[in-house]
């Protein structure tokens, strides 16, 4: 039954340190975009994986090893980094739960708007410290190089993502001809100038937070799949747990009566020291 318990255990670690790639993965995916640039659920994502890698890492070496304390000491990290996973899993889908695009009559794509996002995404999104990083990234990539070249035609034809919709062109409801009535405020902020366009427009955020949205809705079900994995692995690890202390006479922790499998503070030494006399003599 020992030798089963730590089998157990030590497949139990295994798995979860399986289960740390994909996590790893679905952030590393997040940051691999040029076009999307979001950062705000990215980081989070990773220093979850990395923990869950390495507990996992030292917890299989405890088994291997049978160290029971650094078996238990795993558990209990486990347990922290699920409830950890499933707040932020709950957490992404109430921020990202508000959103989405706008129809444009007459056009195939559709624009966005920032009072449509939670508050959350909006004050972190107009923070000048995430804003001037993420409109980096954007210039940086490309996006609206084929963008500004399109013909009235192709606007009417042709899709644009979030980000080419809001950060690419003004807002269709702009009007540059002779008028007096009030624009939006994104309509003034538009130039001609292929390194400003409209990267400072609220439209230019929305889109941002769109591509957000998108990314962290098809990474939350990854996020549950994990979790279920989790929380069944951990379940098979507290009951495999209660054997990993029994001792070779079979009796549970706590209740061992073979006081010789334990023994005195000095015999390690007197047999170091009953050795060594040998050895001379």
């Amino acid at each position: 039954m020992y030798r089963f318990s730590n089998t157990v255990i030590g497949f139990l670690n295994l798995f979860t340190l399986l289960a740390s790639i994909p996590i790893i993965g679905a952030g590393l995916w997040m940051a691999r975009s040029s076009t999307t640039c979001e950062k705000f659920l990215q980081t989070p994502l990773l220093f979850i994986g990395f923990i869950i890698l390495i507990v996992s890492l030292a917890g299989f070496i405890g088994a291997c090893f049978h160290v029971a304390w650094a078996l238990w000491l795993y558990l209990f990290v486990m347990l922290f980094l699920i409830g950890a996973l499933m707040g932020l899993t709950v957490f992404g889908f109430v921020v990202t739960s508000q959103g989405g695009g706008m129809d444009v009559p007459g056009k195939v794509y559709k624009e966005y708007h920032l009072q449509n996002y939670s508050p959350w995404l909006r004050k972190r999104i107009k923070d000048p410290q995430y804003w001037v990083a993420i409109r980096a990234c954007i210039l940086g990539s490309k996006t609206c190089a084929n963008v500004i070249t399109w013909t009235p035609y192709d606007y009417l034809t042709k899709d644009l993502t979030p980000i080419q919709s809001g950060c690419c062109k003004p807002p269709t409801a702009c009007n540059y001809g002779l008028t007096t009535m009030t624009q939006e405020a994104d309509c003034y902020q538009w130039n001609n100038d292929p390194n400003l366009l409209c990267y400072e427009c609220d439209s230019c955020k929305a889109g941002v937070l769109e591509d957000v949205r998108r990314d962290w809705q098809k990474i939350a079900v990854l996020n549950i799949v994990m979790l279920v994995l989790l929380i069944g692995i951990y379940s098979i690890g507290c009951c495999a747990f209660q054997n990993t202390k029994r001792a070779v006479s079979d009796y549970p922790h706590g209740e061992n009566r073979m006081y010789k499998v334990r023994p005195r503070w000095d015999f390690y030494w007197w047999r170091w020291w009953h050795d060594r006399r040998h050895q001379l003599y």
